[in-house]
């Protein structure tokens, strides 16, 4: 039996970016790695019916239901650790972690942002807020990054880019459309299967 990397997907929405990645496991672009948990801070969306369609464990934090940050956080480590997780992407996830969970997870959490990092990131920068500010200030050309993530919004080390073109009357949801499309469908996948080989060669 090959082994393969355990990988935890952690979401709060609809979830294309998790379809994207169980697409990329079932057509073998993600070769190394299998997703052993889907993980919600959020009951009800869309990605938990994504994750159960393709026969994935799913499992629900949500904070309202936590004494505070830290019992919060025990609680997604807990459902991580009873599913072997060794990866961690986050996939529209949109909750802030703390330096004490990213830390714990030092270059085991990837996460991927619509724009060309250092560009329109950061606190505050999540969404539709993203292409907004990149088309008021008059970019011709966006994109999407995947980093690693550690305490600083948006602040990991980059592990892969891809740049999208701004079209003449774009709109926040255009650009958005076509930055998950031609991007963050394609370089998510990869970035998660090139962590992957690393996690199994112990480069990391």
């Amino acid at each position: 039996m090959v082994r393969k990397v355990k990988i935890g997907v952690m979401v709060s929405g609809g979830g294309t970016n998790l379809q994207a990645l169980i697409d990329a496991v079932n057509s073998g672009i993600i070769e190394n790695g299998e997703i052993s948990l889907v993980l919600s801070n959020k009951a009800g969306v869309y990605s938990l019916e994504r994750g159960k369609n393709a026969g994935i464990p799913t499992a629900v934090v949500e904070k309202k239901n936590c004494t505070d940050q830290k019992d919060f956080e025990a609680k997604l480590i807990a459902e991580l650790e009873s599913h072997e997780v060794e990866l961690i992407v986050l996939a529209g996830f949109m909750a802030i972690l703390s330096k004490d969970f990213t830390d714990k997870y030092a270059k085991r959490i990837i996460n991927v942002h619509p724009s060309l990092i250092p560009s329109f990131c950061g606190e505050g920068f999540y969404g539709l807020r993203v292409h907004r500010a990149a088309l008021e200030k008059g970019v011709k050309v966006s994109g999407a990054t995947v980093h690693f993530v550690n305490e600083i919004p948006d602040g990991g080390e980059i592990i892969m880019q891809k740049a999208v073109e701004v079209m003449e009357g774009d709109t926040p949801e255009t650009l958005s459309a076509r930055i998950l499309e031609n991007a963050e469908w394609k370089i998510l996948p990869a970035s998660t299967e090139l962590v992957c080989k690393k996690i199994l060669s112990g480069e990391i």
